[in-house]
């Protein structure tokens, strides 16, 4: 089932800015080795497309694998943190080795940056890589970028470069994702499966396909895998950028993607704001508050979050953190910067504007969280 997959190809003339994401089971042999004929491929590829004007940034995964066979670790370097932690430090000089040889040999400069989940959470480090990557960028040279796992742990790490990817689109202002993947895009259901359709575009990420790849994620379609590229999907639409999801295991795989290969491409939303786009795609957020029907709906109709309208607070944060709009059910509805510390916010839950300075004691500020500074998700 093959549709018109021009628009997830994101040829050079459609897409300037294009970020190609590579995961470790592409670029690495079961037995720890560099996949350095198809990667070699891989790098033609990544050249023609600058020649044509394409600016492109690499997301690579494979450090820790790299690192685990080079020391001798067990488990691929995973049995523990520490090992993680030692094998990424020796793989990262091999990987970025590897990229700069075969970007140099096609006569492009490589640029090495290692990031961690808290430098694209934190909106001024957010700042400082789109400033780096946008004079890199200029000057010509192609950006490889990895999760900068020596350091990185359970509690403040991507876990997955798919999300990493997304990520790092947002901060460049890319217009298009590959996420070059082990299988040829989402199905309708586990791949294996009789009557099991690729499905060529998805339009909007919703319930049905989230119940999707749960199921086929159960039946062993992804165990995350698929899972991670969703979430990437959702941080790159919701930013106004097209992410597609393709098969690398043949060679030459972005020629392959422009000559019609079998992908799924996710359309891009209407942009939203770079500040919101930022709130948008975290991963991360404090705290919570818990709100009724009408202040969902004054939400949706673009207004800001009033003391009003909230019913609880949860988690501890500060004023500037940031926390999800969420409904009786849990589910966030939107995410913001909020205006109050936690315990100032449980106070004036469910009271008017009016009645806030008697019981602050304060000129208070008059919205939990401001509409300009608030996302709907």
């Amino acid at each position: 089932m093959v549709a018109d997959l021009k628009p997830g190809a994101f040829s050079s003339g459609s897409c300037p800015l294009l970020v190609v994401k590579v995961g470790s089971s592409l670029l690495v042999e079961p037995d720890g080795g560099v996949r350095r004929d198809w990667l070699d491929t891989l790098v033609t590829d990544i050249s023609a497309r600058h020649q044509a004007g394409q600016r492109i940034i690499v997301v690579t995964s494979g450090a820790i694998a790299l690192g685990a066979r080079r020391m001798g670790f067990d488990k691929g370097g995973r049995a523990s943190l520490a090992d993680a932690q030692a094998a990424a430090s020796v793989g990262q000089i091999i990987l970025s080795g590897i990229w700069s040889e075969l970007l140099g040999g096609q006569g492009l400069a490589a640029a090495q940056m290692l990031v961690t989940l808290d430098d694209l959470e934190d909106r001024r480090r957010y700042l400082n890589i789109a400033a780096t990557l946008d004079r890199l960028l200029g000057a010509g040279a192609v950006p490889v970028i990895n999760e900068n796992d020596s350091v990185a742990t359970e509690e403040i790490r991507f876990g997955d470069n798919d999300r990493l990817a997304a990520r790092v689109a947002q901060a460049a202002g890319a217009t298009g994702v590959i996420l070059l993947s082990d299988v040829d895009g989402l199905y309708d259901r586990a791949p294996h499966l009789p009557g099991a359709e690729l499905l060529p575009s998805v339009e909007k990420i919703d319930g049905r396909i989230r119940i999707m790849v749960a199921e086929g994620s159960s039946s062993g379609m992804g165990s995350g895998g698929m899972a991670s590229k969703i979430d990437a999907a959702d941080i790159a639409t919701r930013a106004g950028i097209g992410l597609t999801i393709t098969s690398g295991l043949r060679d030459h795989p972005l020629a392959a993607l422009e000559d019609g290969g079998a992908s799924t491409f996710f359309a891009p939303r209407e942009g939203a704001s770079a500040r919101k786009s930022w709130l948008g795609g975290r991963l991360t957020v404090k705290g919570r508050i818990r709100v009724d029907a009408g202040a969902i709906k004054a939400l949706k109709a673009g207004s800001s979050l009033l003391p009003a309208g909230a019913v609880s607070v949860e988690g501890e944060f500060k004023r500037g953190d940031v926390i999800d709009i969420s409904a009786d059910d849990g589910i966030a509805v939107a995410r913001g910067l909020s205006e109050y510390a936690a315990a100032d916010a449980a106070r004036i839950c469910g009271h008017r504007t009016s009645e806030l300075e008697a019981i602050l004691g304060t000129v208070p500020r008059s919205v939990l969280v401001h509409r300009d500074q608030l996302v709907l998700l």
